[in-house]
């Protein structure tokens, strides 16, 4: 078990260090907070957000992208949580009719796709771009880069990559 401040660049060798990444963040979110995810698609955002639902609620909560509802909400074990899936949205403006600021009120969020939000952030977020890496025999593996911001910065976050 490593800490790393809320900040920084590892790599996600397997989808169980992915998941092993929400669950360490989901231990650090509060109320008012965003997680946003961006990265190319099939980068694993939704494996990243349904990780830390789960930490969240229950290792078998359903949780399936909401790239068609747009957003599903969750009663977490002392946090409420909604994921958003931004991907759709042809404004910043669409994601806060659907509640994305009484979700922040209420509880914390998970945001893919928040530059869809042109700007318009949550002001106590930590950035995560998910890029893909490709070795040389084909294999996958996922680079995180992690950038804190309002809240965020300077926070510890215990992580075994």
């Amino acid at each position: 078990m490593i800490v790393l401040r809320a900040e920084g660049e590892f790599r996600l060798d397997d989808e169980a260090a992915t998941a092993r990444l929400g669950a360490a963040l989901a231990r650090e979110l509060k109320t008012g907070e965003a997680i946003c995810l961006s990265g190319p698609l099939g980068a694993g955002k939704s494996t990243l957000a349904r990780a830390l639902v789960r930490a969240l609620t229950t290792p078998g909560e359903e949780v399936p992208s909401p790239t068609f509802t747009l957003v599903q909400f969750y009663e977490g074990e002392g946090l409420k949580v909604a994921h958003f899936d931004l991907y759709r949205l042809t404004s910043a403006e669409e994601a806060y009719e659907i509640g994305l600021d009484e979700a922040l009120d209420h509880g914390a969020a998970v945001i893919e796709w928040p530059e869809r939000l042109e700007g318009h952030l949550p002001p106590d977020r930590l950035d995560i771009e998910i890029a893909i890496d490709i070795s040389p025999d084909g294999g996958e593996a996922r680079r995180a880069r992690l950038i804190p911001a309002g809240a965020w910065e300077g926070r510890g976050l215990e992580f075994a990559a």
